[in-house]
């Protein structure tokens, strides 16, 4: 699909309202946020709802100081008027922020059906807890990779629900280990519902560092379609995407950049440029492209499930703050939609740096190898031993190294011990206290 393609050549959602656990389905519309739609017409008194009068805030203006689209140490000033950012909102958030989410979300993904929309969340991690709560059952399984975000897990855990760790390799999750999971889980996991949720961090993957290929994500898809999974894209490095590491290139201090359609270009297409069905809920942050502590991004999802989660997001948590939405729409509006493509590219570049110089490094103190023919992974070995292997990341924030404890002498000793239930796990206890105590000065880090 191109991004031009006219959303009336595109098929609507399939009614995926089957997936809504009992809990979602009991919820009603808050009367509360319901009567706040009518306070907007014109010369409307509400004597309802008991909202503060906006008279009494004591807040009214804000200057704030902000980087230009550029970043070259230059910035611009911005009047920021919180008119309308403080009183309490009907949950879906501000509506020139939605609008300007939804532009930009067209502009990037080009979604494959047509009747998506947009709701505002007050971060990835409340987002997917909303998900959880839309989606899961007690005792539900849930499809992730074998190494997942250990916060996503970490909420889920205290509900009752079970990971359904799938195997991947340098591109993620493989799509026919995840076809043989479903296929054969009737058999593995007797009495247990088939799993109905796949949760996935496509770029970068937390912790893992590996991003999918377009053709394996439309593998996963099929899959999904096939047993019917609805698929959970949490992904907050998107736009942190790089070239395959290359160490003969020099380090580049002044790289070039390239025009906006050029870098969207090559970006690995999201999951929402092959879901014509809706089956894809997407969950979008400022976290890593602005700043953490706005606690904002938004869903993009089949109008079936935003209308089920902004019920939850009007008795949960209501409107993200008023404060970042302020921010976040008077950047925008500043940097436009271009300048803000600009500044995402501008981000890659500084984080595939940074990428570039860890891997250097690497090689400065070990002699790195292909871990075999046409693998993209390296190991690191100090004279004949190999220490760890990694797969060079092309996007996010991590390199995941695994270690070889078969030479480590301390290993060697508790994988005899018979009171040590987990040799590995306390080899790794301790090497983390020792790259702790150690301690590395900024001084001898520059980036």
């Amino acid at each position: 699909m191109t991004q031009s393609q006219s959303t009336n050549e595109l098929p609507t959602a399939v009614d995926f309202s089957h997936h809504i656990n009992l809990r979602s389905r009991a919820r009603h519309p808050s009367p509360l946020k319901d009567i706040i739609r009518f306070m907007a017409v014109e010369d409307m008194v509400s004597l309802a709802g008991g909202l503060p009068h906006p008279s009494f805030f004591p807040f009214h203006r804000v200057t704030i100081t902000a980087s230009t689209p550029t970043a070259e140490n230059s910035t611009c000033s911005l009047e920021l008027p919180l008119e309308g950012f403080l009183q309490y909102g009907s949950g879906s958030g501000n509506a020139q922020l939605r609008a300007w989410c939804r532009e930009f979300t067209q502009l990037v993904h080009s979604p494959a059906y047509a009747d998506w929309e947009v709701l505002l969340h007050p971060g990835n991690t409340n987002a997917w807890s909303k998900v959880v709560g839309l989606l899961c059952e007690p005792d539900d399984y849930i499809l992730c990779e074998s190494y997942t975000y250990p916060s996503a897990q970490a909420f889920w855990i205290p509900l009752g629900n079970k990971a359904a760790p799938v195997p991947s390799d340098a591109e993620g999750m493989c799509a026919d280990a995840l076809a043989q999971t479903l296929r054969d889980w009737d058999d593995t996991h007797p009495g247990a519902r088939q799993p109905r949720v796949l949760y996935l961090v496509g770029v970068g993957s937390n912790p893992s560092g590996v991003t999918m290929s377009i053709q394996r994500r439309r593998d996963i898809y099929d899959v999904c379609v096939e047993y019917d999974v609805i698929i959970v894209e949490d992904d907050p490095y998107f736009f942190l995407q790089y070239p395959e590491y290359n160490a003969s290139q020099v380090a580049m201090d002044d790289p070039e950049l390239v025009g906006n359609d050029e870098f969207l270009r090559s970006l690995t297409p999201s999951m929402l440029q092959i879901d014509h069905q809706g089956r894809v809920i997407r969950l979008e942050s400022f976290s890593k492209t602005l700043a953490p502590g706005l606690r904002l991004g938004y869903f993009v999802a089949n109008p079936v499930f935003t209308e089920r989660l902004l019920r939850a997001t009007e008795v949960e948590t209501q409107d993200p703050s008023g404060l970042s939405q302020a921010l976040t729409l008077r950047l925008m509006q500043s940097w436009g939609i271009d300048g803000y493509l600009g500044w995402l590219q501008g981000l890659s570049v500084e984080y595939r740096y940074r990428r570039d110089w860890m891997i250097d490094a690497f090689s400065q103190h070990f002699r790195l190898e292909d871990a075999a023919e046409d693998s993209r992974a390296l190991v690191a070995h100090l004279g004949d031993i190999p220490i760890f292997s990694f797969v060079p990341p092309t996007g996010g924030m991590f390199i995941w190294a695994c270690f070889y404890l078969s030479q480590n002498s301390a290993f060697k000793k508790l994988r005899h011990d018979e009171n040590v239930v987990d040799p590995e796990q306390t080899v790794a206890d301790q090497l983390w206290r020792q790259f702790a105590e150690a301690k590395v000065s900024k001084v001898q880090v520059v980036l």
